[in-house]
């Protein structure tokens, strides 16, 4: 007896649909036809099954805070000063409520597990970090999330943070980050984030080359580091918007030594949109890079959110499907090959940087997504509606599809 059956699946390595039979938390068939009684029937009527979206890159703490934020001109400058000044009256309810607002937003998107940075620093101290563990816990039962403890103003200028970083690691931070070009020493701030990974035995997450600059990239400090330290794999990258400002040649190069060392890169399209190219007046470049040029040279790229209404972006749903398309529309990407690609930005790639199963399959988690789509491809071309999910065999959101009521 199968505790769930999902009949008439399209997934993405089957030409033709398929039923999906669960026993417990765990696929024990994936084939066309099954006819095994359930308890529980679910039609899928033909559409897209996955095994869920994974954000790699997302601040918590400091989303839904526009209200508290005086946003005149924009630009960098304003979105540090303006969150720096809200994150001083952070509290750990408030930042709980927040973050939980978010979460569920990702939840009814189809996120299956998050990767959070929690700014642990003399302003926020230990706030923060104690409201997402909450979050963490609360929301279990429908997405993991990772809590990577994180040095976002600094860390050489103001060594309380490195000490505030270590406690947080030692009550259970997943791994850590740093943000080198906030530091007046933005070498030795990539060698002391190293310091604490190597420490604590965690993964690594830096923000970097958040500007059109195309010289003084901090590419192949923090490469360098990750060979020295055996940490190949376990570093990622997020922004890199100097990229997209170089010339091709002068890419590559660098590309290179994010290959020999495996560092993942992630694009946030939605920060890195309105955060570059301000200064411009006409032909305003994007700033965005194009993962797919990167994925193409056997880089792992993922796509994510960032910031979901605040100073530095001013908007945001946490729909990942939605993140995608715009990514595809700002990389001008057109081709089935280009958008399955984008697809696995948010699926596979980014799965894998969080230690997680992007497919189903038998023996695996009965943990999926069902949505309004006919394919991976059209999911992210039509910024697919998620219809259902399950974690582990249980049901975590519904949001059945719209009809037309027509008129007699």
């Amino acid at each position: 007896m199968l505790d769930l059956l999902i009949k008439n699946a399209r997934l993405d390595d089957h030409e033709a649909g398929v039923d999906i039979g669960i026993v417990g938390d765990k696929i024990t068939l994936l084939e066309a036809g099954i006819t095994a009684p359930a308890r529980v029937v679910l039609d899928a009527e033909h559409q897209f099954v996955c095994a869920g979206f994974y954000e790699t890159h997302i601040h918590l703490d400091k989303a839904c805070i526009l209200d508290r934020c005086s946003v005149q001109e924009g630009g960098k400058e304003e979105a540090s000063k303006e969150t720096r000044n809200a994150k001083k009256n952070f509290t750990e309810e408030d930042v709980f409520a927040r973050a939980s607002r978010v979460v569920e937003m990702a939840i009814k998107k189809g996120t299956m597990a998050l990767r959070t940075f929690v700014e642990t620093d003399p302003r926020a101290g230990m706030r923060s970090f104690e409201a997402l563990k909450r979050v963490k816990d609360t929301y279990a039962f429908a997405i993991d999330i990772e809590l990577c403890a994180f040095a976002q103003d600094g860390l050489t200028q103001e060594m309380a943070t490195y000490d505030l970083l270590r406690q947080a690691l030692q009550q259970g931070a997943d791994l850590v980050g740093g943000c080198p070009y906030a530091d007046p020493d933005p070498d030795r701030h990539v060698e002391l984030i190293f310091d604490l990974a190597e420490e604590f035995n965690v993964n690594v997450d830096f923000h970097l080359d958040f500007d059109l600059d195309p010289t003084q990239s901090g590419i192949p400090k923090i490469a360098e580091q990750t060979r020295q330290r055996n940490y190949q794999g376990r570093v990622s990258i997020g922004h890199v918007n100097k990229l997209s400002a170089m010339p091709p040649a002068q890419r590559a190069e660098l590309a290179q030594l994010l290959l020999e060392a495996d560092i993942a890169l992630t694009v946030l399209p939605a920060t890195d949109l309105l955060m570059m190219g301000q200064e411009h007046t006409h032909l305003i470049p994007r700033g965005v890079v194009n993962a797919n040029e990167l994925r193409a040279l056997g880089l792992t790229t993922t796509i994510s959110s960032n910031n979901i209404l605040n100073a530095f972006t001013p908007y945001g749903d946490a729909s990942l499907v939605r993140m995608a398309n715009m990514y595809a529309n700002i990389a001008q990407l057109a081709t089935d090959e280009d958008i399955r690609a984008t697809y696995e930005m948010i699926t596979t790639n980014a799965a894998k940087l969080l230690a997680k199963q992007g497919r189903l399959r038998v023996g695996g988690p009965a943990t999926f997504v069902l949505l309004e789509a006919s394919s991976a491809v059209d999911a992210i071309r039509t910024i697919a509606q998620p219809l259902l999910g399950y974690k582990n065999g249980r049901p975590t959101f519904a949001n059945p599809k719209a009809t037309i009521q027509p008129q007699s």
